[in-house]
């Protein structure tokens, strides 16, 4: 059995570091392969992965432990629970890895990609690009196998040379870019809306002819501040949820 590793995480000092550990963690755990050991490395291996003490390391496992993703035992160490999935809301304080946990532990298909002009609705983000190319996928529960979501990505040409369908299988489009092609992005503008159904919403979230759905976009920009990626996610109403937490500070 393959032991479980978490991912690399870059630390934005502009945020609680407990945070960022816990969300990086709970998309390693929730995009975890099948065949990846349950238990974690100690707080202190895992402290010193992220580059942080172990008091933010505990700070963060009783974040994971207090959703139910993780069990603590004395002298046996840190559990992954066996059925660990996504049961409550990810709060979002301006983390690409709280975007990254928001839509991982899914089950997810490649319906298609495709390269074609730049479509009229998304020109405004794409002015200096004569095309795009566009990824379709579908995410079903991993339990339950009933589709949750369906997704469009339009990324830029050179940067989609680099993107393979299986990473985007395991990994968000969001995490792709970052982690696997190397798009070190600055922020992500995320708008969230309700819609009704289309019929290709309809028939593949198996939900009727304009029902209602939340359609989600998400704007990614690099540090240039070129945008790299549109993210258009349409959720099953019943299957979606988003709290942001605002700092007062």
């Amino acid at each position: 059995m393959t032991a479980f590793a978490p991912d690399s995480l870059v630390l934005n000092r502009k945020l609680p570091l407990w945070y960022q550990v816990s969300q990086s963690l709970r998309a390693s755990i929730l995009g975890r392969t099948p065949d990846s050991s349950l238990r974690l490395p100690t707080e202190e291996q895992l402290a010193e992965h992220y580059g942080v003490s172990v008091l933010t390391m505990r700070q963060a496992l009783k974040e994971l432990e207090q959703e139910g993703l993780i069990s603590r035992h004395r002298r046996r160490g840190t559990f992954i629970e066996p059925g660990a999935r996504r049961s409550a809301p990810v709060r979002l304080l301006g983390s690409v890895d709280a975007i990254v946990a928001q839509q991982s532990g899914e089950r997810t298909t490649v319906l298609g990609q495709e390269r074609g002009p730049v479509p009229g609705d998304l020109a405004e983000y794409f002015p200096d690009a004569a095309e795009l190319v566009t990824y379709r996928r579908l995410r079903r529960d991993g339990t339950t196998g009933e589709p949750t979501n369906w997704a469009e990505n339009a990324v830029r040409p050179e940067l989609a040379a680099a993107v393979e369908a299986a990473d985007l299988e395991r990994w968000p489009m969001t995490k792709v870019l970052r982690d696997v092609v190397g798009v070190r992005i600055s922020r992500i503008t995320d708008t969230v809306e309700a819609r009704l159904a289309d019929p290709a919403t309809a028939e593949l979230l198996d939900v009727p002819l304009l029902s209602p759905i939340l359609h989600y976009t998400g704007v990614t920009y690099d540090e240039d501040g070129r945008v790299v990626d549109v993210a258009r996610i349409r959720y099953r109403g019943d299957r979606f949820s988003f709290t942001v937490t605002m700092d007062a500070h």
